[in-house]
Order: structure tokens, then C-alpha cells, then sequence
């Protein structure tokens, strides 16, 4: 009980559910007790009251992502298994983080560390910070021993809680990572990545052109990923009519050791300074950045918050003596005002 469930129809419609003792889930084509579900082996076929089957397995993370709660846009599964892998998160990697949103990122962090690494998140907005934490901890039914969140400004707060030379990799969600540069640079080993997720080509070029007027990163390098599914049945192979195209731009960089000169390749003149009128398009306004609402927030803090406490229930009784449901004080909140 309490455990998430994804149910897919013959049609191939995906549905989640999270199982309860004495619950139905309804559709217009009859009613499926969980209790059909409880217990029974991942990859069950099931048949509601309609005569409609339903495939049962447990949400994979690229499942879960797309369909928790969230405050924040989340960093998409194509996009964070990129930074994983370009910034080379390792087990054990002392890795730090801002924004967290709504946690999808952290959590595929928090994967690639293990329980002997760090993530430290920042985040400036405690309502997401909820949404986070209630999202990390339905992930893995509780909390991670990993993980560490502090509510402030990463440029302020950085210097004060990590010591310079400390962290291995950084990865920055957020709407000027070039505010951020320096901060990361103290802290950030020598060797060590950092990896900024950006939305516009305008965020791209601007963090581009910080790094290179900073002098400690090597040269950046910038790309997108773009995902096309296809369609296969038989001979009839075709590319999908929808594809994940755009969602943001990764540009990432290494430290240099202390007093290496930046090496980059020659290029042909040309107008590449911005102005003051080019400044004016990365304000947070010109971006597009979203408002979400309180009252949206408050939901998704609420829906997180319930699907964290049934997570820890369901983790509870398949392993009681789980080290993770032992270890209340693996996450730390630091509230720096």
C-alpha cells in the first residue's frame, strides 16, 4: 500500500495510481480495486469490472518526473540525462545545485552519487523548496542521506557554506547563472564542471560571454538535445508526427588551477559585444519568465507532501528496518534570510 503504480489500457493510455487499502480507481469503462494490485508481481495484467485490462508496473523515473507535482518547470529526462552524463556525475561526486524547482533534477543527481556523495541544492522560494522535498522523498521513500537544501542566493550563500576547492561538479537551473560564476568558481575544484541550463539563446550567450570574461573557466561548450520517437510495426517504419524539439540550452565549462590563462581558439572579428539595449533582453520579464500562482503552489506543497508520506508508509512495510526511513536528518534545511 501506498506504492505508485502506472497503468496502461490496450489503447496504450498511462495512468498513475497510488494503491490504498479498499480503493478503486474509475474510469468510464469500469472500476479496478487496488486490492487486485496489492501484492502481486511487477508486470501483472489486470481486468476492472468493464472487461478492460490494464498492464501494472511501477512508475520508471522518466515516469514519475512527467507526472509529480510541480511549482517549477522541470528540467525534462532527455536534458538531465545529458548533464548527468556530459558533467560526469559520479558515485560519491560532491555536487552542487541551484535552483531545485521541483526537484526532477536532484533526483537524477541524487541517482547518480549514491548515498556516499552530496548534493547540496539551493533554492530561493521555499514553496518550491516543499514541492522538492516532498517529490525527492516519494522518489525514494523518504529521505536521501544525500541530499542537503539550503533556502537563499546561491552567490551569497556558497562562499559561507562550502570551502573553496571543495565541489566537483555544479549545475545551475536558473534565469542568470552568470550572477553566479564567481561564486562557483571559488568553491569549484580544479577540473571541476559546471553545467547551465538555460532557456533562451539570449541566457545562452550572456553566460557564454561571462564565462570567457571571467578567466578561471575553460572555453564553454554549448548544445540542445532534441528527441524524435518511431514508429515500428512491421515494414511500416516511420519517424513519430511529435517529437520533444526544444526545451533549453546546456553550455558548460571547467575550472582551471589557479593562474592558468584560458586557451581558445581563434576566430575572425566581429561584432560580439552586447549594450545596454541588449541588456534590457535578460531581464526576467523580456524571458518569459512564468508566474505561477500561490494558489497553485500551496497545491502542488500539498499533493507532494501527501504522495511523500504514503511513499514512506509503502517503504516501511516492504523493508521496516530501511536505513533511509531511520535517517530523518540526511536532509538539512539552512533558511539564511
Amino acid at each position: 500500500m501506498g506504492e505508485r503504480v502506472q497503468l496502461t489500457d490496450d489503447s496504450g493510455r498511462i495512468t498513475t495510481i497510488t494503491l490504498a487499502e479498499g480503493g478503486e480507481y474509475h474510469t468510464h469503462r469500469g472500476v479496478l480495486a487496488h486490492h487486485e494490485l496489492i501484492g502481486a508481481p511487477e508486470g501483472t495484467v489486470v481486468t476492472n469490472s468493464g472487461g478492460i485490462q490494464f498492464q501494472a508496473l511501477r512508475p520508471l523515473l522518466k515516469d514519475f518526473v512527467l507526472s509529480m507535482p510541480r511549482g517549477a518547470a522541470v528540467v525534462y529526462p532527455k536534458d538531465a540525462g545529458q548533464i548527468v552524463t556530459m558533467a560526469d556525475i559520479f558515485p560519491g561526486a560532491r555536487v552542487v545545485e541551484a535552483g531545485v524547482g521541483s526537484g526532477a533534477l536532484s533526483i537524477s543527481l541524487l541517482r547518480a552519487v549514491g548515498d556516499e556523495g552530496t548534493v547540496h541544492s539551493f533554492e530561493r522560494r521555499e514553496e518550491f523548496a516543499d514541492i522538492a522535498r516532498g517529490n525527492i522523498e516519494t522518489m525514494f521513500g523518504g529521505p536521501h542521506p544525500a541530499w542537503k537544501l539550503t533556502l537563499g542566493d546561491l552567490a551569497e550563500q556558497l562562499p559561507e557554506v562550502e570551502e573553496a576547492g571543495s565541489v566537483d561538479r555544479v549545475a545551475l537551473d536558473m534565469l542568470a547563472p552568470w550572477e553566479c560564476l564567481d561564486a562557483v568558481a571559488h568553491v569549484l575544484a580544479p577540473g571541476g564542471v559546471v553545467m547551465c541550463y538555460v532557456a533562451t539563446v539570449t541566457q545562452l550567450s550572456r553566460v557564454a560571454e561571462a564565462m570567457r570574461a571571467d578567466g578561471r573557466y575553460t572555453e564553454p561548450e554549448a548544445s540542445e538535445t532534441m528527441v524524435r520517437g518511431w514508429h515500428v510495426e512491421g515494414l511500416a517504419v516511420r519517424p513519430d508526427h511529435r517529437m520533444v524539439a526544444h526545451t533549453g540550452f546546456l553550455i558548460q565549462s571547467r575550472k582551471l588551477a589557479e593562474g592558468a590563462v584560458r586557451l581558445a581558439p581563434k576566430r575572425r572579428a566581429s561584432k560580439s559585444d552586447y549594450t545596454e539595449e541588449d541588456l534590457q533582453a535578460w531581464t526576467p520579464v523580456a524571458l518569459g519568465e512564468r508566474i505561477v500562482s500561490d494558489r497553485k503552489l500551496r497545491r502542488a506543497g500539498r499533493d507532494a507532501t501527501n504522495l511523500a508520506e504514503q511513499a514512506a508508509k509503502a517503504t516501511a512495510q516492504i523493508d521496516p528496518d530501511s536505513r533511509r526511513e531511520n535517517t530523518p536528518q540526511s536532509t538539512e534545511d539552512t533558511n539564511h534570510e
